[in-house]
């Protein structure tokens, strides 16, 4: 389990970027985070990933303290990041250099076969579209079997219709093996396609203002009522969070789970 008590996080220009965030994150749960501009997002993900350590507070995984980057962890930015001197499936390869040759071959060509990139072995990430140099991102980070996967606003760059792809790709992939996925969006529908649970965060610090299950069966009908149920009870939550006049809300909310079941 991945377990973040009280995580807080403040500059050193003074900047209180996070506050008291807590939550646990269930192995092979899907968890979106959203709020607005400001309110601490990518923030957290880089302490979970061990990438900023926390100022206070702890980020824990199956009880090992993360306070620096770790193997069961991957991460997957808005740009996809690829070495350009490498080619795709060396790219891809990068991080399994522990395994043989041979190994590492057959690794690579099911992962590119996966994101349906086997034409693009030998290519070089500039000869990539975006929504291709995104699949060998996801591949890439999907090859070790992480245990974690964090995901800051991977597809915001993409048009809507590499978007609506890409996510179905990824919950595709993710059914392989099951990893926790934490992925930072601005997206609502995208939250709730994708999400088992929707963190909402409050700005100026960062911090949980409202937890919504969305426990709709996969693959979501994004057509449906009960969809469209979910993504009016984020947005609802979105609005109150940048409201002053509203307090801290008990974080856990069930809102809409009656419509469904």
């Amino acid at each position: 389990m991945l377990a973040l008590d009280r995580v807080g996080k403040t500059y050193p220009n003074g900047v209180h970027a996070l506050e008291r965030f807590s939550a646990n994150i269930k192995l092979g749960e899907i968890v979106a985070i959203i709020g607005g501009s400001g309110c601490g997002k990518s923030t957290l993900l880089r302490a979970i990933a061990g990438l900023d350590r926390a100022t206070t507070g702890t980020v824990t995984l199956d009880d090992i303290a993360i306070t620096a980057p770790h193997a069961k962890i991957g991460i997957i930015f808005q740009e996809p990041r690829l070495l350009p001197w490498l080619s795709v499936a060396d790219n891809i390869g990068f991080g399994l250099s522990e395994l043989s040759a041979a190994a590492r071959r057959e690794k690579v060509a099911r992962a590119l076969d996966r994101v349906g990139l086997a034409d693009k072995a030998n290519a070089w990430p500039r000869e990539l579209s975006g929504g291709q140099a995104q699949r060998v991102a996801i591949a890439r980070a999907l090859v070790p079997q992480p245990e974690v996967l964090l995901l800051d606003e991977p597809f915001s760059a993409l048009d809507a219709f590499t978007r609506r792809d890409l996510q179905d790709h990824l919950l595709d992939l993710w059914n392989d093996t099951r990893p926790t996925l934490m992925l930072v969006t601005h997206d609502v529908d995208e939250a709730v396609v994708l999400a088992d649970r929707v963190l909402v965060m409050r700005p100026r610090p960062g911090r949980l203002f409202e937890e919504i299950k969305v426990n709709l069966a996969r693959p979501r009908d994004r057509n449906s009522p009960h969809f469209d149920n979910f993504k009016r009870r984020v947005l609802t939550a979105l609005d109150r969070s940048l409201d002053r006049n509203v307090p801290d809300a008990d974080a856990k909310s069930t809102t809409g789970e009656a419509m469904w079941w």
